[in-house]
């Protein structure tokens, strides 16, 4: 998954903030197993950066890998910063460096949504929101409120008996169909329904 693919879950660093990057930084790398692990294809690990040259940079791993037992700890790892998925930065050290975080919205808030709609490329054609009360003791994320549900008439009809759902994160949703994020700030209560016609979602009142 790429950043370009996932782009409400996925988020990389600025093109300002890997030019920064030099020796003593920490940041974080995908490693892909060769050969491959049994587990995991690949496994994201932080690296000690010591030297730069260019897009080239050489660090020391500083993680255990879960399943790659050709690399572990303090093993000297070259990539590129183009390789680069996060940077250990405290607002110290971007003042340090002159730089500043963007304000950047995220969707990690849970949401109910037909499975369809995630997996089979089914388009959202009806949402609503209520109290939330999915949210248990130990989330990290709440429960939005926001119920999804995915085009019926576009169901298979093997898909349309099986009508499971899943509770995940609202970019999880949004990167498969974000056709309805101008109404993600809609109060609780709110309602609507994706007119076949116009493709735009209308408010569906109260009789």
């Amino acid at each position: 998954m790429t950043a370009a693919s996932a782009p409400y879950t996925y988020y990389l660093p600025p093109t300002d903030f890997l030019e920064a990057v030099g020796p003593g930084d920490s940041v974080k790398v995908i490693i892909q197993s060769i050969p491959a692990s049994p587990k995991y294809d690949s496994e994201r690990m932080w690296i000690e950066v010591i030297k730069r040259e260019g897009d080239q940079i050489v660090g020391l791993l500083d993680n255990h890998p879960f399943d790659m037992p050709q690399l572990k700890a303090g093993d000297r790892v070259s990539f590129q910063t183009r390789d680069i998925i996060d940077i250990n930065w405290n607002d110290e050290a971007l003042v340090e460096r002159g730089l500043e975080r963007a304000n950047k919205r995220s969707y990690w808030e849970r949401c109910m949504v037909d499975s369809v709609v995630v997996n089979a490329n089914i388009a959202v054609d009806y949402i609503y929101r209520e109290p939330p009360d999915m949210t248990e003791d130990g989330d990290k994320y709440p429960d939005s409120g926001w119920r999804i549900r995915g085009n019926s008439d576009a169901m298979t009809q093997e898909q349309y008996d099986a009508e499971d759902s899943q509770y995940i994160a609202l970019g999880a949703v949004l990167n498969a169909d974000d056709s309805w994020l101008h109404l993600i700030d809609a109060p609780v209560g709110s309602r609507f329904v994706k007119d076949s016609s116009t493709g735009k979602f209308m408010p569906v009142l109260d009789d």
